[in-house]
This record gives structure tokens, sequence and C-alpha cells, in this order.
């Protein structure tokens, strides 16, 4: 979750609310406000986003996130990491698996 966040981010500024809206049209409904904040702390902790209040339209100050350079340098990390897991595991859902395990069972023989 924390990659997706701070890819919203690299990608646009956002306020919170806004940020929960993005997750959700993006297909992750389930993800609360509940559960966004926390890791938006966890992530300015490790100085990889920060926060700056600006004046709204619509109400009072929002806080809106930014990445730090520290934080692009960890979602490309994140992101490399994601890549190394996904790929195995789409083959492993695409292949043929009977196959790979009757061509292990020949080498064994």
């Amino acid at each position: 979750m924390e990659a997706c966040i701070l890819k919203i981010i690299h990608d646009d500024i956002v306020y919170g609310y806004e940020l929960s809206e993005k997750l959700q049209n993006l297909g992750l409904a389930d993800v609360s406000e509940g559960t966004i904040y926390p890791i938006l702390l966890r992530l300015q902790r490790n100085n990889y986003i920060y926060s700056e209040k600006r004046t709204s339209d619509f109400g009072p100050k929002r806080k809106y996130y930014f990445i730090t350079e520290e934080g692009k340098n960890a979602l490309k990390l994140m992101t490399e990491e994601w890549d190394r897991i996904l790929g195995p595991i789409d083959s492993i859902l695409k292949e043929d698996t009977q196959h790979v395990r009757k061509t292990t069972d020949k080498r064994e023989q």
C-alpha cells in the first residue's frame, strides 16, 4: 500500500481525502482513511513525503502531501521489488504447472 500511495503522491500533489478517492477510483475501494493516515505518518517519519497546509477554494486549509527525493528513491526500490515478486507469481498463474512438475519428476529419476 505504501508504494501505491507514494506513486499517487509522486504523480500529483494530493490531500488525504483526495488520496483516498484516487485509491478507490483505481480499484482499491476497501482502503479507508483510517488505513491511509497511519501510512502517511509513517512515510513522513521516513522522510519519503512531507506535507504543507494550503488554502482551499472549498473551506478550511488542507494538508497536501509532496514526495521527497528519498521518497522517489524508495518508490523506485519498491517498484523493483514488486516486479521481482510479481514476475514469478505471474508465470506460475499463467503457465501449465503440471508440465513443470513432470519435468522436475523426470530429473529426479
